[in-house]
Protein backbone atom coordinates (compact mmCIF):
# COMPACT_ATOMS: atom_id res chain seq x y z
CA UNK A 1 0.00 0.00 0.00
CA UNK A 2 1.59 3.61 -1.18
CA UNK A 3 0.69 6.25 1.08
CA UNK A 4 0.14 9.59 -0.68
CA UNK A 5 1.20 12.56 1.24
CA UNK A 6 -1.56 15.14 2.42
CA UNK A 7 -1.05 18.44 1.06
CA UNK A 8 -3.52 20.94 1.88
CA UNK A 9 -4.36 23.98 -1.10
CA UNK A 10 -3.37 27.22 -0.11
CA UNK A 11 -5.91 28.41 -3.49
CA UNK A 12 -4.54 31.45 -5.88
CA UNK A 13 -7.20 33.95 -6.66
CA UNK A 14 -6.36 35.94 -9.24
CA UNK A 15 -3.19 37.22 -11.83
CA UNK A 16 -1.81 40.05 -12.57
CA UNK A 17 -1.42 42.09 -15.67
CA UNK A 18 2.13 43.96 -16.41
CA UNK A 19 1.18 47.66 -15.58
CA UNK A 20 1.77 51.15 -17.36
CA UNK A 21 5.28 52.58 -16.44
CA UNK A 22 4.39 55.45 -14.12
CA UNK A 23 5.49 54.74 -11.04
CA UNK A 24 8.36 56.25 -9.29
CA UNK A 25 10.21 55.40 -6.34
CA UNK A 26 11.14 56.78 -2.80
CA UNK A 27 9.47 58.19 -0.01
CA UNK A 28 8.11 62.06 0.33
CA UNK A 29 7.04 61.27 4.46
CA UNK A 30 7.33 59.09 7.48
CA UNK A 31 4.48 59.33 10.34
CA UNK A 32 5.19 58.23 14.10
CA UNK A 33 2.87 57.30 16.54
CA UNK A 34 2.86 55.90 19.66
CA UNK A 35 3.23 51.91 20.26
CA UNK A 36 0.09 50.90 21.09
CA UNK A 37 -2.22 53.57 20.61
CA UNK A 38 -3.84 52.62 16.58
CA UNK A 39 -7.12 50.49 18.50
CA UNK A 40 -8.93 48.72 15.88
CA UNK A 41 -8.54 48.75 12.51
CA UNK A 42 -10.84 48.51 9.61
CA UNK A 43 -9.49 47.02 6.58
CA UNK A 44 -11.78 46.49 3.20
CA UNK A 45 -9.78 44.40 0.57
CA UNK A 46 -6.54 44.86 2.33
CA UNK A 47 -6.43 48.51 2.44
CA UNK A 48 -6.72 50.23 6.36
CA UNK A 49 -9.88 52.58 5.87
CA UNK A 50 -10.17 53.29 9.85
CA UNK A 51 -8.86 53.41 12.80
CA UNK A 52 -10.45 53.01 16.22
CA UNK A 53 -7.35 54.82 18.47
CA UNK A 54 -6.61 58.44 19.04
CA UNK A 55 -2.87 58.10 18.00
CA UNK A 56 -1.02 61.61 17.34
CA UNK A 57 1.26 61.05 14.23
CA UNK A 58 4.09 63.30 14.14
CA UNK A 59 5.23 64.04 10.39
CA UNK A 60 8.82 64.13 8.85
CA UNK A 61 9.34 65.06 5.41
CA UNK A 62 11.65 63.17 3.42
CA UNK A 63 13.63 64.17 -0.16
CA UNK A 64 16.20 62.63 -1.94
CA UNK A 65 16.76 59.46 -3.58
CA UNK A 66 18.34 57.85 0.11
CA UNK A 67 15.17 57.05 2.10
CA UNK A 68 13.86 53.37 1.24
CA UNK A 69 11.00 50.28 2.43
CA UNK A 70 12.08 46.96 1.94
CA UNK A 71 9.40 44.31 2.80
CA UNK A 72 10.96 40.12 2.76
CA UNK A 73 9.04 37.70 2.60
CA UNK A 74 10.60 34.98 4.93
CA UNK A 75 8.98 31.52 4.57
CA UNK A 76 10.60 27.71 5.24
CA UNK A 77 8.98 24.79 3.89
CA UNK A 78 10.88 23.16 7.18
CA UNK A 79 8.92 24.62 9.78
CA UNK A 80 5.76 25.45 7.66
CA UNK A 81 6.06 29.16 8.37
CA UNK A 82 6.13 32.56 6.44
CA UNK A 83 6.79 36.09 8.36
CA UNK A 84 7.62 39.63 6.90
CA UNK A 85 10.64 41.71 7.78
CA UNK A 86 10.42 45.50 6.83
CA UNK A 87 13.57 47.79 6.46
CA UNK A 88 12.53 50.91 6.56
CA UNK A 89 15.34 53.88 5.82
CA UNK A 90 15.18 57.20 5.72
CA UNK A 91 17.87 60.17 6.03
CA UNK A 92 16.71 63.78 7.80
CA UNK A 93 19.44 66.07 6.37
CA UNK A 94 20.58 69.10 8.41
CA UNK A 95 22.06 68.56 11.97
CA UNK A 96 19.95 70.49 14.80
CA UNK A 97 19.41 69.73 18.75
CA UNK A 98 15.65 69.63 18.41
CA UNK A 99 15.39 66.37 15.62
CA UNK A 100 18.51 64.67 17.74
CA UNK A 101 16.72 65.21 21.16
CA UNK A 102 13.17 63.52 19.19
CA UNK A 103 15.39 60.97 17.18
CA UNK A 104 16.54 59.71 21.12
CA UNK A 105 13.46 59.17 22.07
CA UNK A 106 12.03 57.53 18.54
CA UNK A 107 15.25 55.07 19.09
CA UNK A 108 14.01 53.81 22.49
CA UNK A 109 10.62 53.54 21.48
CA UNK A 110 8.94 51.00 19.06
CA UNK A 111 6.39 53.47 17.20
CA UNK A 112 4.08 52.32 14.53
CA UNK A 113 5.15 53.82 11.05
CA UNK A 114 2.92 55.50 8.90
CA UNK A 115 5.07 55.82 4.75
CA UNK A 116 4.03 57.59 2.50
CA UNK A 117 5.55 57.46 -1.17
CA UNK A 118 6.48 59.56 -4.11
CA UNK A 119 3.57 58.40 -6.43
CA UNK A 120 1.40 60.22 -8.01
CA UNK A 121 -1.31 59.61 -6.36
CA UNK A 122 1.01 57.94 -3.14
CA UNK A 123 0.40 55.03 -1.47
CA UNK A 124 0.53 55.32 2.24
CA UNK A 125 1.81 52.09 4.45
CA UNK A 126 1.81 51.01 8.31
CA UNK A 127 4.86 49.11 8.92
CA UNK A 128 5.03 47.73 12.51
CA UNK A 129 1.19 47.30 13.11
CA UNK A 130 1.11 44.38 15.85
CA UNK A 131 4.72 44.47 17.40
CA UNK A 132 6.03 48.10 16.37
CA UNK A 133 9.11 49.31 14.39
CA UNK A 134 12.12 48.97 16.03
CA UNK A 135 15.71 51.45 15.45
CA UNK A 136 18.19 49.12 14.18
CA UNK A 137 20.67 50.93 13.44
CA UNK A 138 21.33 54.75 12.77
CA UNK A 139 24.20 57.87 12.38
CA UNK A 140 24.37 60.87 13.22
CA UNK A 141 27.30 62.48 10.19
CA UNK A 142 28.29 65.77 9.78
CA UNK A 143 29.91 65.04 6.18
CA UNK A 144 33.54 65.86 5.28
CA UNK A 145 33.10 67.58 2.11
CA UNK A 146 30.43 70.50 1.39
CA UNK A 147 28.87 68.30 -1.10
CA UNK A 148 28.14 65.16 1.65
CA UNK A 149 25.00 64.62 3.98
CA UNK A 150 25.26 66.90 7.16
CA UNK A 151 22.09 64.97 8.86
CA UNK A 152 20.71 61.95 10.65
CA UNK A 153 20.02 58.47 9.14
CA UNK A 154 17.97 55.50 10.45
CA UNK A 155 16.90 52.31 10.23
CA UNK A 156 13.92 50.49 11.16
CA UNK A 157 13.10 46.87 11.55
CA UNK A 158 9.73 45.58 11.69
CA UNK A 159 8.90 41.88 11.76
CA UNK A 160 5.36 40.49 11.54
CA UNK A 161 2.85 38.05 10.53
CA UNK A 162 1.59 40.56 7.61
CA UNK A 163 3.33 42.51 5.08
CA UNK A 164 2.41 46.25 5.58
CA UNK A 165 -0.78 47.08 4.77
CA UNK A 166 -1.70 50.12 2.04
CA UNK A 167 -3.62 52.59 4.14
CA UNK A 168 -6.04 54.66 3.03
CA UNK A 169 -4.49 58.73 2.94
CA UNK A 170 -7.65 60.15 5.11
CA UNK A 171 -6.46 57.98 7.98
CA UNK A 172 -3.03 58.87 8.07
CA UNK A 173 -3.36 62.37 7.24
CA UNK A 174 -6.58 62.66 9.74
CA UNK A 175 -4.14 61.67 12.51
CA UNK A 176 -1.46 63.60 11.47
CA UNK A 177 -2.26 66.46 14.13
CA UNK A 178 0.96 66.34 16.07
CA UNK A 179 3.74 68.81 15.88
CA UNK A 180 6.99 69.51 13.57
CA UNK A 181 10.08 70.53 14.05
CA UNK A 182 11.21 73.48 11.87
CA UNK A 183 15.18 72.92 10.95
CA UNK A 184 15.83 76.08 9.22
Amino acid sequence: MVLKKQVMACALTTGRKLPCKESVGGLSAVFFGDYGTLGNLTTTGGEVTAISGSPTLFQYDLKGATSSLTTNVISSRDTGTTHYETTLEITLTHLDKATAEELKLIAKARPHIFVKDNNQTPNYFLVGKEQGAEVTAGTVVSGANFGELSGFTLTFQAIEAIPPLFVTASVVTGAASGTQIDPA
